[in-house]
């Protein structure tokens, strides 16, 4: 289910991007597609868990294509889809670490990979969406909680393992950690310190 609400809401911000590029439906599936199997393919691959999920569960390719539809049709309705497109990327944030994480624990690997393979599910999907539009990647926006949001919540969902808590609660947390730094960062201005150009001592 993680997957399926991953895929879904990720391939939303894909054919967002797609509406503010103009492009036609095929180009809308293609970046709702690429969006949302792209880092799940990612850690599938990397974890050996071959064939991939999608290829296992093809009716996901077809709620990517009919997400892309939808926006597709409805896009022009919203008042800013650029405001839609990050709080939606958020969303998708929050659910996809969880749903990578749930992955390596099927698989039996241990915290450092389950850590790793929460936050590149989380974050490869709209990287690659934001690099093939030649957009500046969200996560390397400067001062935006985005790669230590996913962090925060793979780690918080770990503590809880680690803790003796159930999965379904570490996942949770996970899911609301993620989410509760993201908004953090876009509504109050939360932000780690960037690096600061000195004179040579």
């Amino acid at each position: 289910m993680l997957d399926y609400a991953s895929v879904v809401i990720f391939a939303l911000t894909g054919a967002l991007v797609a509406s503010r590029g103009q492009l036609d439906p095929v180009g809308f599936i293609f970046f709702a597609t690429l969006t949302g199997v792209g880092g799940g393919t990612l850690r599938d691959l990397i974890l050996g868990r071959v064939p991939v999920f999608w290829v296992l569960q093809p009716e996901l390719i077809l709620l990517t294509a009919g997400a892309a539809m939808l926006v597709f049709f409805t896009a022009h309705l919203l008042e800013s889809r650029y405001r839609a497109l990050v709080w939606l990327d958020a969303c998708a944030l929050a659910v996809a670490v969880p749903a990578g994480m749930a992955a390596a624990l099927e698989v039996g690997t241990g915290p450092v990979v389950i850590v790793v393979m929460g936050v590149m599910t989380g974050t490869m999907g709209g990287l690659m969406r934001d690099v093939v539009s030649n957009e500046v990647p969200l996560i390397l926006k400067q001062g935006e909680l985005y790669t230590t949001a996913a962090f925060g919540g793979a780690l918080a969902s770990i503590l809880i393992l680690e803790l003796g808590g159930g999965r379904l609660w570490a996942l949770i947390v996970c899911a609301v950690t993620v989410l509760g730094l993201r908004a953090g960062s876009m509504v109050l201005g939360w932000q780690l310190p960037v690096y600061r150009a000195r004179p040579p001592r």
